[in-house]
């Protein structure tokens, strides 16, 4: 478990930090800049969650997905390693199952698109596509780190699951898409 008692420590002063194994990079880093980038999706969450915590459901399948993601970055944060002297965290298929079934329970009472959706509608699902959006971003880089480092892969499937199970949570929060912002193809030309 994380135990903190001081909060900076001066060792990324110089542009470096450590990751999960010990190892130094700079701050810059592929690895980094991916799990820098999941966090960041999980602040969005953190503000989705200020206008759904009159619906318990909703937020208790978010504060889940807010745990999962600090697993995500403790599982990009330490490198694979063949005989490593601690197991490292890493995010496992039941999770992705877990959002593939939430994604289905959702879809099943939506009606089909016809459009594509502008982000907005009420301000849950506004901050939905945000967080869409930043877990699409984190999902890029780690596929990019995946060329020079291996990720694993459930990691990358998770984070392919989680932008739609968000896009699917926005339309729900947006009384079951009929709140929906719909595109309309040329409407200002």
């Amino acid at each position: 478990m994380v135990k903190l008692t001081r909060i900076y420590t001066r060792g990324g002063d110089r542009g470096q930090t450590s990751l999960g194994d010990g190892r130094r990079v700079p701050k810059h880093d592929p690895r980094v800049t991916a799990y820098g980038t999941v966090d960041e999706a999980n602040a969005v969450i953190g503000l989705v969650r200020l206008h759904t915590a009159d619906q318990p459901e909703t937020d208790a399948m978010l504060s889940r997905i807010q745990n999962d993601l600090f697993d995500l970055g403790a599982d990009l944060c330490t490198p694979e390693a063949a005989d490593p002297p601690y197991p490292p965290l890493r995010v496992l298929e039941s999770q992705v199952d877990r959002l593939e079934a939430e994604i289905d329970a959702m879809n099943a009472d939506l009606a089909p698109l016809t459009s594509f959706i502008l982000p907005g509608g009420s301000p849950a699902a506004a901050h939905l596509h945000l967080a869409r959006t930043v877990v699409r971003r984190a999902e890029r880089l780690m596929t990019e780190l995946a060329e020079v480092e291996p990720v694993n892969p459930a990691a990358v499937k998770y984070a392919n699951r989680l932008s739609d199970h968000l896009f699917v949570l926005g339309r729900k929060l947006n009384a079951n898409g009929a709140a929906d912002v719909l595109w309309v193809p040329g409407a200002n030309r």
